[in-house]
C-alpha cells in the first residue's frame, strides 16, 4: 500500500484512491481530514458499521441515500425511530438492507445522546482517544491499533453495536484522528497542516450552581 498512485494531476496519491473514479476526490477532501462535528462523526461510524463485510465503493455510493433515509444522520432524530422505520429501511433499496446494522445505527443514536450528555459532546470523547503518534504503525500497514481496540471496547461497554477495532480503526484514519496517508501522497502534508491547526474539542464543562448562601 506505500506504492502511490499518480492521479491525473501527474501528483502521487494514496494507492487506494486510485480504485474507482469516486474515491479520489474523497480521499482528497474527506479522508484523514480532522473532523469535530458530531452529526459527521457519527455519520462516519454508522457508515463504516454498514461497511463491514461490503466495500467501500458500495457504501460511498449510496452515501446520498443513507442520508435521505437515516435523517442525515440528525443522531437526536435517529434515537426517536420505531420498528415502523426499520420496516421503511428495510424495503429501502438505495440503503444496505441489512436488519443488524439498520438497527445498530438506531441504538448507536440513542447512545450518541447519553454520550453528549456525559462528555459534552461526541467530538471530546472520540478525541479523547487519540493515540500518539510515536507508536503508530506505517501509514496503511494496519487494519486495528491499540488506540481502535481501546475505544471499541469502551463503546461496546457503552452499549454501542457494530463497532469492532477494525471498524473503529478505519473511523480513526478516516475522521483524522491518525494520518495514515503514505509519505509520498501529496494530500499528506495537508492533513499534517490540518492537524496542527485543529482546535482539540473539550467536553462542556457546566458551571456550578451559585452559592444560595447568604451573606
Amino acid at each position: 500500500m506505500s506504492d502511490p498512485f499518480i492521479a491525473p494531476d501527474g501528483k502521487p496519491r494514496c494507492r487506494w484512491c486510485g480504485g474507482a473514479p469516486e474515491f479520489l476526490p474523497y480521499h482528497d477532501t474527506e479522508w484523514g481530514f480532522p473532523v469535530a462535528d458530531d452529526r459527521r462523526l457519527f455519520e462516519k461510524l454508522c457508515l463504516e458499521s454498514f461497511q463491514s463485510g461490503l466495500s467501500w465503493r458500495t457504501i460511498l455510493a449510496k452515501r446520498e441515500n443513507f442520508r435521505a433515509a437515516f435523517r442525515n444522520f440528525e443522531f437526536a432524530e435517529v434515537a426517536a425511530f420505531t420498528e415502523k422505520d426499520v420496516e421503511r429501511l428495510l424495503g429501502d433499496a438505495g440503503i444496505v438492507r441489512h436488519r443488524g446494522k439498520i438497527e445498530a445505527v438506531i441504538n448507536n443514536a440513542a447512545r450518541a445522546v447519553e454520550m453528549v450528555e456525559q462528555e459534552g459532546s461526541l467530538a471530546a470523547f472520540f478525541w479523547s482517544y487519540e493515540p500518539s503518534t510515536a507508536g503508530l504503525a506505517a501509514p496503511q500497514t494496519a487494519s486495528t491499533s491499540a488506540a481502535s481496540i481501546a475505544l471499541s471496547k469502551e463503546l461496546k461497554k457503552r452499549g454501542w453495536k457494530f463497532v469492532g477495532p477494525t471498524t473503529v480503526y478505519a473511523f480513526m484514519q478516516a475522521m483524522g484522528l491518525i494520518n495514515d496517508h503514505v509519505e509520498a501522497c501529496v494530500v499528506r502534508e495537508q492533513v499534517t497542516t490540518a492537524r496542527a491547526d485543529f482546535v482539540h474539542p473539550a467536553a462542556i464543562l457546566i458551571p456550578a450552581p451559585a452559592s444560595s448562601s447568604s451573606t
